[in-house]
C-alpha cells in the first residue's frame, strides 16, 4: 500500500453529495469592478495577475446573485512562456456589504467548488459569510470545467471500479491483474489530458490560487478550505505567508505524514466511526440487521463482506458488488449521522441479496447518476495525489499495514491495493513535511473528534505545526465541523471572518 492508495479516497465524498452542475446564461450585466492587484509579482506574471475577466451572469442554487468566468494561470508556475490552462470561477455576490472575497475550496482532491458554491452556497459556508463576503468557488486545475483531467469513459469507469479481479486477494496474478488495469487508467489520463498531469499538483494549485486572489482584487487571501481544502489552504500559507488574510482550515490533513500512514489512519478512523453506527443500530434500532453486542456486529459485518468478496452480487444494472465496492458503501454513508438509517437499509438488503442500495451509497461517493459520471473527480483525485506524494520505504508501508490490521480489523482485509500510482507516467513532485507558514496572519483549524476522513489528531497536529495556528475541537461524530450545527463552532468562525476576532488561545466545543 502507498500515498494512502484506499482511504485518502475518502476525502472525495466531503463534495461529491453537495455537486450540482453549473449552467451559465448569456451575458445579462457585468460584475461589479475589481482592480487586480499586482504588487510584488513577478514581471513575467503581472500579465495574469493583471488580466481582465469576462464576467456571465449564471445560474444559481438559492437565493443571491451569480456570476461565472474564466482565468488563464500557466501550466507550469516556473515557465509561464510554456502554455496556458483556463480555471473556472463562480462568484456569488455577498448579499449586504461585501468586504471582499471569500475563497471555498470543498476538498478531494478533484472536488469541484464551482458546483458547491453553484449548488449550495448556503451549506458551504451558511448565510451570515454569504452576507458580508463574495463568496468564491472555483474549480483546481485538472478539476471539473478547468482544464481537466481527462482518463475513461463511464462503461471503463465503471470496468475500472467494479470489475470483479478473476484472481484470488493477494496472489501474485491478482497482483498482476490490478497492475495491468491500473497500467491502461493511466496510459488513458495521459493521452487525454494534453500535458498537464505534470502540473496536476497542490502547490502549483496553491499558486493558482493566490493568481484567483489577485484577479479578483484582494491585498490578502481569505479562504475557507475543507478536508483536502485544508492541505491546499496550509500549502498556500508556507509559499504566501505576508499574503495570508483570514484562513480557516476545516478537517486538517497532517502534512507531515506519509502517504501510506495517511491511509492507515483514515481505516482506524473510519472503523471508529463503523463502531460508533453499530452501537447505535444495536443498542437503538429496530430495524437494525445485526443481534447481540457491538462486537457480534462487526463480526457479522465482517462475514458479510467475506461472502460478497468469495460470491459477489450482482444489481440491476449488472455491476458486481464485491467487498471493495462494499467498502466504499459504507465508507460514503460513515461521514456523517445522518447517513445511518440509509447505511442500516443498504446492508439489511445487501445481507438479502438485493445490491441496489449499496450501490447507490457507492454511486455517491463516485458521484455518479444513471449509469454517468457527473464529474472528473476521480480522475483528478489520482492524478493530484500521484504527484503530491512521494513513495514511502517499505518499512513505512508495512507500520501503516501492521496499524490497519490492529485497529481496522474490520475494513483491513480489503484496505490496501496495488499501488495506482506505481503506474502513473510522471515521478511525484510533492514532499512530505511540517508546514510552518512562519509570518502568517492567524489561521483557525477546526476539527472533530471521531471524524473518520481526517481524524482529530491531523488538526492538532497542523495546528501545532503552524506558527499561527489556533485549533478549535468539535467534540462529536462525522466529517468537518464549520456549519454542521455546533453554534460555539460557527460563532468562532464567523466572529473570526466577519470581525476579525482571534481566540484568545484553543477552544474546545461541546
Amino acid at each position: 500500500m502507498r500515498r494512502g492508495a484506499r482511504a485518502a479516497a475518502a476525502l472525495l465524498a466531503t463534495a461529491t453529495a453537495l455537486a450540482a452542475l453549473v449552467a451559465c446564461t448569456p451575458k445579462e450585466a457585468p460584475a461589479p469592478d475589481r482592480t487586480p492587484v499586482t504588487e510584488g509579482v513577478a514581471a513575467d506574471l503581472v500579465g495574469y495577475y493583471g488580466q481582465d475577466v469576462d464576467w456571465d451572469r449564471c445560474v444559481g442554487g438559492g437565493e443571491g446573485t451569480f456570476y461565472c468566468g474564466t482565468v488563464t494561470a500557466p501550466v507550469d508556475w516556473s515557465d509561464p512562456e510554456g502554455g496556458d490552462l483556463e480555471l473556472a470561477v463562480i462568484v456569488r455576490m455577498a448579499s449586504g456589504e461585501s468586504q471582499g472575497s471569500l475563497l471555498v475550496n470543498p476538498g478531494g482532491p478533484g472536488a469541484s467548488g464551482v458546483d458547491l458554491v453553484q449548488g449550495s452556497a448556503e451549506f458551504a459556508v451558511g448565510e451570515t459569510l454569504l452576507e458580508h463576503y463574495d463568496v468564491v468557488g472555483f474549480d483546481p486545475r485538472g478539476v471539473g470545467s478547468s482544464t481537466p483531467v481527462r482518463c475513461l469513459d463511464a462503461e471503463q469507469m465503471d470496468d475500472y471500479l467494479f470489475a470483479a479481479p478473476r484472481a484470488a486477494r493477494g496472489t501474485p496474478a491478482w497482483e498482476a491483474e490490478l497492475t495491468a488495469r491500473n497500467d491502461r487508467f493511466a496510459e488513458a489520463c495521459e493521452s487525454g489530458s494534453g500535458g498537464i498531469l505534470p502540473h496536476i499538483t497542490t502547490a502549483d494549485a496553491a499558486r493558482d490560487m493566490d493568481l484567483l486572489r489577485g484577479v479578483l482584487g484582494d491585498e490578502k487571501l481569505t479562504y475557507l478550505g475543507y478536508s483536502y481544502g485544508s492541505f491546499l489552504g496550509a500549502t498556500y500559507a508556507e509559499l504566501f505567508p505576508d499574503r495570508v488574510g483570514r484562513i480557516v482550515l476545516d478537517g486538517g490533513l497532517d502534512p507531515s505524514v506519509p502517504g501510506s500512514e495517511v491511509g492507515a489512519r483514515q481505516a482506524v478512523g473510519f472503523e471508529s466511526a463503523l463502531r460508533a453506527y453499530l452501537t447505535s443500530c444495536v443498542e437503538r434500532t429496530e430495524n437494525c440487521p445485526f443481534q447481540g453486542s457491538v462486537d457480534d456486529a462487526r463480526t457479522a459485518l465482517a462475514d458479510a463482506l467475506a461472502a460478497v468478496e468469495a460470491t459477489p452480487l450482482t444489481a440491476t444494472d449488472g455491476r458486481a458488488l464485491g467487498a471493495d465496492a462494499m467498502v466504499m458503501g459504507i465508507v460514503s454513508a460513515l461521514y456523517s449521522e445522518g447517513n445511518w438509517p440509509y447505511l442500516t437499509g443498504a446492508i439489511t438488503a445487501a445481507l438479502e441479496g438485493d445490491a441496489d442500495p449499496m450501490f447507490v451509497l457507492v454511486d455517491s461517493y463516485y458521484n455518479r447518476s444513471d449509469g454517468v459520471y457527473l464529474d472528473n473527480s476521480t480522475e483528478a483525485f489520482s492524478a493530484y495525489n500521484c504527484m503530491d506524494y512521494p513513495a514511502d520505504p517499505p518499512d513505512v508501508e508495512a507500520a501503516a499495514d501492521a496499524l490497519v490490521a490492529a485497529e481496522a480489523p474490520t475494513f483491513a482485509p480489503y484496505w490496501s491495493g496495488v499501488d495506482l500510482c506505481a503506474s502513473w507516467p510522471y515521478p511525484p513532485t510533492g514532499t512530505r513535511g511540517e508546514i510552518h507558514a512562519e509570518g502568517a496572519a492567524p489561521i483557525l483549524l477546526v476539527g472533530t473528534t471521531n471524524d473518520p476522513a481526517t481524524p482529530y489528531e491531523w488538526s492538532a497536529a497542523l495546528a501545532e505545526q503552524l506558527s499561527s495556528g489556533i485549533l478549535l475541537t468539535r467534540v462529536g461524530e462525522g466529517h468537518l465541523g464549520f456549519n454542521k450545527g455546533n453554534a460555539c463552532i460557527d460563532d468562532a468562525v464567523e466572529a473570526y471572518f466577519v470581525d476579525g476576532t482571534v481566540p484568545d488561545g484553543d477552544i474546545t466545543c461541546e
